[in-house]
């Protein structure tokens, strides 16, 4: 085949063509699949021996023909739509193969046909298919570029030469490149500290080392050795016997280890580096690790963030022969400082996490005592978010002796909503204690004041005052903004919403009568008031979370109040929730 990019034969609509697309009939009797083909864009010709799939741009397959289900013993449907890197290519131990070894992944970077001699496919019951494969750019439709690979099996051992094992060799320039446009898209995805070093791991051995050690400075100024990895017989181990604690930085050491965290340039180290008398308890530890590793070969290389060095990468070579070079530290150095940027930005989010935290603490309230009343609440932040947003609970005495309840979801998150959320518990609070008024009159005057906030927000809220009756009962009155109903469950399990008094969320700016709703709350039940994240979700609709909470909250009925928070958030809250979730709960005497 040509060196250059063959262009697909087009159909008339501009398609790849094989045969024709049957558009929704029933599949050719010819493949032994029986896949349906509805939908299906293109078709790929059926070969003698040869299995044949087709990816798009993005590495996902497309097209599959029937030779290759059998050779991988996989159905169609098991491989459309999926990445083929990811789901089928993998080295002779049956490990995955890192991006940048891609065969496909290089044929779209050069826009050449590349062939290989060897390979490895697994197959569906996990064993490994040996296959000579051909990578083919081409086009899949005007603008939209896509890969044909062929692929037949092959006998490794008649092979000659390097084929019949993997060969690692040194990386091409390509390969260096594609290495660092992996390691910054991977270790930018996440703020979460300990990924960042597990990707960073991952991506470096056994590629270019088999072990790797990362120190990392602490904020008190100590040293910490976060990981010592090495690849044994196909899988990561960790050597927590080496990790830990570590002596402080020497500022006059020479050696790589301590130059490198003091943020000086990358440096070639091996065993004869820390021989001679250890300037430092540093050096100790270097020489107990080079002792304990058998590592010949290292590069050791600082991890710089914006402002300041976070610590340092060692990679070392011990069951590979070959030194590292010149250009494999540089390309060492790179990939610290990417990986300095990553654990700059999580360490950021880290110290805004705690911000949060303590901002957090502050703006919810210590519950009141309420006589013969037993009282609970819950806070659980939006996934991701910086653990502080605007869904807050209150309770608090008024001056009539009632006891005001208040769940309330200013619209938004993170510390734009938690601002609007405190100004409105304080005038919340304020306008309660001013006048003894009824629910719906203390949430009007909020209203009107929430829109004359600098910063005016949206936010929904009920408003309760619970009070004895003089059946000796306790009475419940409340008026609801735009929120979610509470929830009332009686001891023997029955569970009903509490819809009454519903009237415009605050911040509209519009003016209407609120109404307010009563009713006497039966011995022993328990009252629950929450916010949407506990039964919103992308997932389903909110009849299907209402009613899942009402059963929840009815078979935990019994249940002691601390634990009936508990279970009922972690059997009701939805896996793919992103709100917030705020509780307040009350069990009433029996």
């Amino acid at each position: 085949m040509s060196g250059a990019a063959p262009r697909a034969i087009q159909a008339e609509d501009g398609r790849l063509a094989g045969h024709p697309a049957e558009d929704g009939q029933a599949e050719d009797e010819r493949v032994e699949s029986g896949r349906a083909e509805r939908g299906r864009a293109w078709r790929l010709p059926e070969l003698v021996d040869a299995g044949a799939y087709i990816v798009d741009d993005h590495g996902l397959i497309v097209e599959v023909n029937a030779q290759a289900e059998r050779l991988v013993g996989r159905r169609a449907a098991d491989l459309l739509g999926r990445d083929a890197h990811e789901l089928l290519h993998r080295d002779s131990r049956g490990e995955s193969i890192p991006g940048i070894r891609c065969m496909v992944k290089q044929a779209f970077l050069s826009g050449r046909t590349l062939r290989s001699e060897l390979a490895w496919f697994e197959r569906g019951d996990g064993s490994l298919t040996p296959a000579a494969w051909t990578v083919a750019p081409c086009e899949l439709a005007p603008g939209r570029r896509g890969a044909l690979v062929l692929f037949h099996q092959v006998d490794p051992a008649v092979l000659p030469g390097p084929w019949a094992a993997d060969a690692e060799g040194p990386l091409s320039e390509l390969d260096r490149l594609a290495l660092l446009a992996e390691t910054t898209t991977t270790l930018t995805s996440t703020l979460d500290v300990e990924e960042i070093l597990r990707q960073l791991v991952r991506l470096v051995v056994p590629l270019l080392a088999d072990w790797a050690v990362v120190d990392l400075l602490t904020e008190e100024g100590g040293v910490s050795r976060q990981l010592v990895v090495h690849h044994e017989n196909g899988v990561l181990v960790h050597h927590e016997d080496l990790e830990g604690g570590m002596p402080p930085v020497p500022e006059a050491s020479s050696m790589p280890l301590s130059r490198a965290l003091r943020g000086v340039t990358a440096a070639l180290a091996g065993p004869e580096t820390y021989r001679g008398r250890p300037d430092s308890a540093l050096a100790v530890v270097q020489q107990e690790l080079f002792r304990a590793t058998g590592m010949h070969s290292a590069s050791i290389a600082p991890i710089r963030g914006v402002r300041e060095t976070l610590g340092a990468l060692t990679l070392g070579r011990s069951g590979r022969h070959d030194a590292f070079t010149q250009g494999e530290l540089l390309l060492a150095e790179d990939i610290a400082r990417r990986a300095g940027l990553a654990l700059d930005n999580a360490r950021l989010y880290e110290r805004q996490r705690r911000v949060a935290e303590t901002m957090q603490r502050h703006l919810l309230p210590r519950l009141p005592v309420v006589p013969g009343v037993r009282m609970s609440a819950r806070y659980v932040p939006a996934p991701g978010a910086s653990q502080v947003g605007g869904d807050w609970y209150d309770a608090f005495p008024l001056p009539s002796g009632a006891t005001a309840l208040v769940i309330g979801d200013v619209v938004g998150h993170d510390l734009d909503a938690a601002a609007g959320m405190a100004q409105i518990c304080n005038m919340l609070r304020a306008y309660a204690g001013d006048q003894d008024e009824p629910p719906h009159a203390i949430v009007d005057r909020l209203d009107q004041a929430v829109t004359r906030m600098v910063q005016p927000v949206m936010a929904t809220m009920v408003l309760a005052r619970m009070e004895p009756a003089p059946s000796g009962h306790w009475t419940l009155r409340w008026s609801n903004a735009g929120h979610p109903p509470p929830l009332l469950v009686e001891r023997d399990g029955r569970a009903r919403y509490l819809e009454e008094g519903h009237g415009l969320l605050l911040g509209t700016g519009m003016r209407a009568s609120r109404p307010d709703a009563a009713v006497e709350l039966p011995p022993g039940s328990t009252l629950l008031f929450y916010t949407d994240g506990l039964i919103e979700s992308p997932s389903r609709i909110l009849d299907e979370g209402l009613g899942k909470l009402a059963a929840c909250a009815a078979a935990l009925a019994e249940r002691p109040l601390d634990s009936f928070c508990d279970l009922l958030l972690s059997g009701v809250r939805p896996d793919d929730n992103d709100d917030d979730v705020a509780m307040l709960v009350l069990r009433l005497p029996g």
